[in-house]
């Protein structure tokens, strides 16, 4: 899928976290991370699906046993495997069963992102995909707790779906990619 250093990676995703998941405020709770540099960004040389499973084992078994207050999410961006929306889609209940395996069912989530993210129903160009589309496959690790303190702050967490939908239909196409330039 992608040559691009790991530099260029993380640069690439830190820019789409900035601007689109903390500018947008799609997600209200990412900021708080970012700023405390919370985040672990882990950019995979995975090629095939058993190796990314293996990384994936590693970085949820990290994720577990480090100290929430130095870090508190995973950002595991995968650029070399998933160029195709359904591989990546096909790919995320045997992520979800190696989280079960691992005992960490109610510790720790994993949430999904890809350039070419479609929800089902949707048009390949409907603007609300670009609330889960990335610059590269993404699998972001994060911990149970967090998420409920983070739900129980804000006061409609419940809305945050729909809510991001509006922004991003108000922001229009032109919006999201002069996000880019």
């Amino acid at each position: 899928m992608s040559a691009d250093s790991d530099a260029t990676v993380i640069a690439a995703t830190r820019r789409w976290l900035e601007r689109a998941v903390i500018g947008l405020n799609l997600c209200p709770f990412a900021k708080a991370v970012h700023v405390k540099n919370q985040i672990r960004y882990i950019v995979s040389a995975s090629q095939t699906p058993d190796d990314l499973l293996a990384e994936l084992e590693t970085e949820l078994a990290h994720l577990n046993t480090a100290n929430p207050s130095q870090l508190d999410t995973t950002l595991l961006i995968v650029p070399e495997m998933f160029e195709d929306f359904l591989d990546f889609h096909f790919f995320l209940p045997e992520a979800d069963a190696l989280l079960k395996r691992m005992g960490l069912e109610g510790v720790l989530q994993i949430a999904s992102f890809h350039p070419r993210f479609e929800f089902a129903g949707n048009a390949p160009d409907d603007i609300a995909n670009c609330t889960n589309r990335s610059p590269y496959p993404v699998l972001h690790l994060l911990r149970e707790a967090s998420l409920d303190r983070a739900v129980a702050a804000f006061p409609d967490a419940a809305d945050i779906y729909e809510r991001n939908i509006e922004i991003l239909e108000q922001l229009g196409r032109d919006g999201w990619d002069d996000l880019w330039k």
